[in-house]
């Protein structure tokens, strides 16, 4: 594989600390790299040495000529001034983007709800976000560089991101640079993981996954090492007060498989147990909601909803975005009154959310962190029986990432990350029995996003969870719910059956007008941005399963030609083969031609 680019010894430092000291890698073609670490090792500052758009302070970054690179920073760059159309496709014509599969592909997956004439300056943040990806992904480019590019993204649309980075590039072609906190991207995508710790960066094969199990495999080795370092003196002096025995008795290392690093580690959760704990707190009733609706004027958003929370229920709630999960989940807290049905409490219910706001904060913004946890409850209990902890607030902020020197830093002069983690300190020593989790992943690294969930996994409570990071969502609920076209819907298969029910919807979109009979021209009032843009992506899809079909057939015809002219049933078996082909070019030249006419 050829080399795109590479850095030699690189050494940054900042004014208080030096980031990175004696870094050398490389990225050839084909890789498709995760980078990980805590917030503030260096990821972000790693991936700008690596495009230039930052210096050095000693070492090269090498880039083999003629290698173009993409870039997608934390911070937008888009001029308010311009239209939508403008920023992503340029001056360029519209029978010229327009024409482009690809494009027409990336216009679909992230801008099917955002105006195409509107200004960027009058669109909300996650808008010009997902606008700023779009620009990027519609250009040509052989290496991409994405720092967090799933932010304000939904699960729709990172599903949709990781099949673009997937198919972009031929399989041993172009290189992916990916700084990311979804780890269910980072195992989707990646083929090699770097993690950056300790002013140096470490690579591991595989996505996430694999480099967790490298991780602790190679933590379980150190510390290893380090044991039977500290223990030499004792076993010999052992050895010699025994004699020689046989040698053949010394045990031999070896490493395991993937199940003996985690032969010894418990189930996750013990959903028996918590379930029982929550009873006893909670009773047998939670919230029911019974044929409950809630309409705003003329506009009706959640109708019919029939949902009885159990005690210990852990739920995660999809939606996109507008489809009312927040407006349920206000039903549950009691923020929003139904309009129509019922919703029903538990008389010691006492739910607690996690908004994205950091509401519970804000009282304490010039208080050292020492001076807040100083007013909270002394202790407190996880987990029971023989597995019960009691903590202290000091030991669950050190669980949650904090060092002993920023217990004297002001509220207000700590990162997003660490303000979301004291404001889940907070809601957490307040004794909640239902706890609403809402986005609670935004400014989280990947190790302490694994320290909340283990933190979570001992929490004996109802828990309700929205969220876009799917790993997280699968990893802290038993169930998933989807809020569509208003109602409530149970999702047995999880994640995966929410965006199958999503394609479908879509699907049913375009092909309605089709269906009327009548063809939709572009002006039809009845065919929506939205699934003008569907029915172009299917026109796409269908055109390079055509050109597929088409060599498939031509493929049989020579192998025909070719084959033994006395073998009938291998003939027998090849016509078979090609009239199952034609019969698809036929379907897929009949849904052409309607959604040819569908689009005018």
């Amino acid at each position: 594989m050829a080399h795109l680019l590479g850095a030699e010894s690189l050494r940054l430092e900042y004014p208080t600390t030096v980031v990175l000291d004696g870094v050398s890698l490389g990225v050839d073609e084909g890789d498709r790299i995760g980078i990980v670490g805590r917030n503030g090792d260096g990821k972000s500052s790693l991936l700008r040495l690596l495009t230039r758009q930052l210096e050095p302070d000693s070492g090269r970054v090498t880039v083999r000529g003629g290698v173009r690179i993409g870039v997608l920073e934390q911070q937008d760059v888009l001029d308010p001034e311009h239209t939508v159309a403008h920023a992503v496709v340029g001056d360029a014509p519209e029978h010229e983007w327009a024409g482009d599969a690809k494009v027409r592909d990336v216009l679909e997956g992230l801008l099917a709800d955002v105006p195409w004439d509107a200004a960027v300056g009058e669109l909300s943040g996650g808008q010009r976000r997902r606008v700023s990806l779009a620009r990027l992904l519609a250009g040509d480019w052989d290496v991409l560089a994405l720092d967090e590019p799933t932010n304000h993204l939904d699960v729709e649309a990172v599903a949709w991101l990781a099949e673009h980075l997937k198919s972009r590039w031929p399989r041993n072609a172009g290189g992916l640079l990916l700084v990311t906190h979804d780890r269910w991207l980072l195992d989707e995508v990646c083929t090699l993981t770097w993690e950056v710790h300790d002013r140096t960066v470490d690579a591991f094969e595989g996505g996430y996954a694999a480099y967790v199990l490298q991780r602790v495999e190679r933590d379980r080795q150190a510390a290893a090492i380090e044991h039977r370092r500290k223990n030499l003196a004792r076993k010999e002096l052992a050895w010699l007060r025994r004699g020689a025995p046989a040698r053949t008795s010394k045990p031999k290392f070896r490493i395991e498989a993937a199940n003996a690093l985690i032969a010894d580690v418990p189930e996750i959760r013990d959903p028996l147990e918590l379930q029982s704990l929550a009873m006893q707190r909670l009773g047998k009733d939670v919230v029911d909601l019974l044929d409950a609706g809630v309409s705003y004027g003329d506009k009706e958003v959640l109708r019919g909803v029939e949902w009885r929370i159990a005690p210990g229920e852990r739920t995660g709630i999809l939606g996109v975005n507008g489809a009312g999960k927040s407006t349920l989940l206000g039903l549950v807290d009691g923020s929003v009154q139904p309009t129509a049905g019922r919703v029903k409490r538990g008389k010691t219910v006492k739910v607690a959310t996690l908004t994205q706001r950091l509401d519970e904060l804000a009282e304490h913004l010039d208080d050292p962190v020492r001076v807040v946890i100083s007013r909270l409850r002394t202790s407190y209990t996880f987990g029971s029986g023989s597995k019960a902890q009691e903590l202290t607030p000091s030991q669950l902020l050190e669980r949650l990432g904090f060092a002993n020197a920023q217990l004297s830093t002001p509220i207000k002069d700590l990162s997003g990350g660490q303000k979301r983690r004291v404001q889940l300190l907070l809601v957490l020593l307040d004794q909640p029995n239902v706890l609403i989790l809402d986005e609670p992943t935004n400014d989280l690294d990947t190790d302490m996003l694994a320290a909340m969930e283990d933190l979570l996994d001992t929490w004996a409570g109802t828990l309700l969870v929205v969220s876009h990071d799917r790993y997280f969502l699968e990893r802290v609920t038993d169930q998933q719910y989807a809020v569509m076209d208003g109602r409530l819907r149970h999702l047995p298969g999880g994640v995966e059956e929410y965006l199958r029910l999503r394609r479908a919807q879509r699907e049913a979109q375009v092909s309605r007008p089709a269906d009327d009979g009548a063809p939709a021209s572009p002006a039809d009032p009845g065919l929506t941005g939205a699934q003008r843009r569907a029915a172009q992506k299917e026109l796409a899809s269908v055109e390079r399963r055509l050109a597929k079909a088409s060599a498939a057939v031509e493929d049989v015809h020579a192998r025909m030609a070719a084959h033994d002219q006395s073998d009938y049933e291998g003939l027998a078996a090849l016509t078979a083969q090609l009239t199952a082909l034609e019969g698809e070019v036929a379907g897929l030249e009949e849904r052409w031609l309607e959604l040819s006419e569908l689009l005018g």
